[in-house]
């Protein structure tokens, strides 16, 4: 599990905020691939609460080579 602080969600694509993609670098993630990092709730100054399901890379070390890329 990452002990980072997780990016701001308006600066995610939806497939980050889906886990469809690394929160990290925007790599793909199949089904069952990648290291859930829990639900994650957020509260709009304006608009309904909502839910996103961030998940990153299971090799850390090459998601930070392509985030840094």
């Amino acid at each position: 599990m990452t002990t980072r602080a997780l990016p701001p969600i308006t600066t995610l694509t939806e497939a980050q905020q889906r886990g469809w993609a690394c929160v990290w670098c925007c790599g793909a993630l199949g089904i069952g691939l990648g290291v859930d990092l829990g639900e994650q709730r957020v509260k709009p100054a304006d608009g309904a609460a909502y839910s996103w399901f961030p998940r990153q890379c299971p090799d850390a070390t090459a998601c930070e080579q392509r985030e840094t890329s």
